[in-house]
Parts: C-alpha cells; structure tokens; sequence
C-alpha cells in the first residue's frame, strides 16, 4: 500500500517527567502528523483521525531524541484507511548537546488506528450549451 515517514527532534521543553522523560502523548501527535501525510498523498485531503484500535507503549522517549515514526496503510475501504504506527528512536540524547545515532534503534510505541477521509465528489458535468441565434 503506502509507507509515510518523518523524523523529529524531540526538544527539551517537552520534557515532562524526571529523566528527561517526555510523555507518551508526544508520540500519539506524531502519529497524527504522519497520519494526515498519508491521506494527503492518497486522498488529497487530511482526513480526520476516528480511533485507535491499540497502542503499546514499549520503551521511554527523552528529550533529545530523534524519534522516527512511520505510517503504514493495511486495509482501505472507501473512506477508511487502517494504519499501523511506529515511533522509533534512533538516536538519543546524551547529555548537555551531546547524541549518538543507535546502532540498534529503539521501537518506543506502536499503535494501530483508523482515519477518515470525505466521499469522493462526483466531477461536475458541464451545463449543455445553448444554441443562441
């Protein structure tokens, strides 16, 4: 089908517990993000995020992490689209302005979820010319 990813630095002021940590909110708003590209490049249009069916939070995200996330589409109907998420972190933050890229990235969260997109319109015949004399 289509796979759509992004990549984001994770900034320091979105950390919101001890360590550094950052909730796992964060994520989910990324996967809004890639979500919309995905149903732009499909539909031409963002789409509306309806659910998700699961999310599995696997591993912490910090602050000064640079997170993959990916989009995958699974199943289309004919306004439906049922993705599957993953934010990875693939380099992390080691103090002060010091990161390394992971040789082994990380997989912090993953979900699965459904959006919507509106019904086709139907393209417009032109009205019939008229014969004017």
């Amino acid at each position: 089908m289509i796979t759509v990813k992004h990549r984001r630095y994770v900034p320091y002021a979105h950390a919101h517990y001890a360590g550094n940590l950052v909730d796992g909110a964060y994520s989910l708003g990324l996967f809004g993000d890639v979500a919309t590209e995905v149903c732009i490049q499909l539909d031409g249009d963002e789409g509306l995020f309806a659910s998700y069916d699961d999310v599995q939070f696997k591993a912490p995200v910090q602050a000064g992490d640079v997170l993959e996330v990916t989009a995958t589409v699974v199943k289309m109907g004919t306004r439906s689209r049922k993705i599957e998420f993953t934010s990875t972190v693939v380099c992390r933050g080691t103090g002060g302005s010091a990161a390394e890229v992971l040789a082994e990235p990380i997989v912090a969260v993953t979900a699965t979820g459904t959006v919507v997109v509106p019904p086709k319109s139907r393209p417009t015949t032109p009205p019939a010319t008229q014969n004017r004399t």
